[in-house]
């Protein structure tokens, strides 16, 4: 029998809205899920955006002692902290340069900036950041990191009727493909943005932390292309990954689904 449980949530559309803030309605189920299970926060975001963006559960819940930080899909991986006056320390961190060699990270970046270039004819909002680099993954929005909600809301909506990123994902599959074959994925992060790893690093990666447990997952981007495809198609299989269409979606899936499940095994 695995006494070891822990269930994994998305951060983006799952917890929060993209680039939101942490809804406290949460603490109340989190809370419930604690009894029974670990809590895991699995995202293709970097640690900076996680502390940003859940500030209240991270820092000041007790919640924060069975919570694992899992940024980059779980190619980085911070343990709960043991005292009240411990901060969250990073425990494991992968390196995408040692994986893939200097020079196929170097052709990763032409195809994004070349794309990039590209994205300027079309009518989508622009502002800066566009490239994120985050030692094990390289995050590409089109409208830049530092677009506000008004731009992103504007560029999710014109997405959704050209398939802009459909487009532009195909485009740069084939590129990098080509310069470095049989080494790199390619995602839809988020609902703005590409995520780009060495194979293997999706987030079925973050079960390595926790073998001997049993798993549970919950996330928005569970379609083909999508960053939780993988491990939502590994866990349905045993009725133990949920997709959510949002936050309030998110609650329901914890409430009527999740606890149950964890109360009776």
């Amino acid at each position: 029998m695995i006494d070891n449980k822990i269930v994994l949530f998305d951060m983006d559309g799952t917890l929060t809205e993209p680039r939101g803030k942490f809804n406290t309605e949460f603490l109340i189920l989190f809370r419930e899920i604690i009894k029974y299970a670990d809590i895991g926060i699995l995202t293709g975001a970097d640690f900076s955006d996680v502390e940003n963006q859940l500030l209240r559960l991270i820092k000041f819940s007790e919640v924060r002692f069975k919570l694992h930080l899992l940024p980059c899909n779980g190619t980085k991986y911070y343990k709960p902290p043991r005292y009240p006056q411990e901060d969250f320390e990073i425990a494991y961190e992968n390196d995408m340069q040692k994986e893939l060699g200097k020079s196929c990270l170097r052709e990763i970046f032409k195809c994004v900036t070349q794309l990039q270039a590209d994205s300027c004819y079309y009518d989508i909002p622009l502002s800066g950041h566009f490239v994120n680099y985050r030692g094990s993954m390289v995050n590409w929005c089109p409208i830049g990191r530092s677009a506000d909600s008004v731009d992103r809301k504007a560029f999710i909506e014109y997405d959704k009727k050209s398939k802009f990123r459909e487009k532009f994902l195909s485009n740069l599959q084939s590129k990098i493909s080509l310069r470095c074959p049989n080494k790199v994925d390619i995602k839809l992060g988020g609902q703005t943005s590409f995520d780009i790893y060495p194979i293997g690093w999706d987030k079925t990666y973050a079960l390595n932390h926790f073998e001997g447990y049993k798993h549970w997952f919950v996330g928005d981007a569970c379609h083909v292309g999508g960053n939780d495809h993988e491990i939502y198609e590994l866990l349905k299989k045993e009725n133990r990954a949920f997709h959510t269409k949002g936050p309030t979606d998110t609650q329901k899936i914890i409430y009527k689904k999740i606890l149950p499940m964890l109360k009776h095994p």
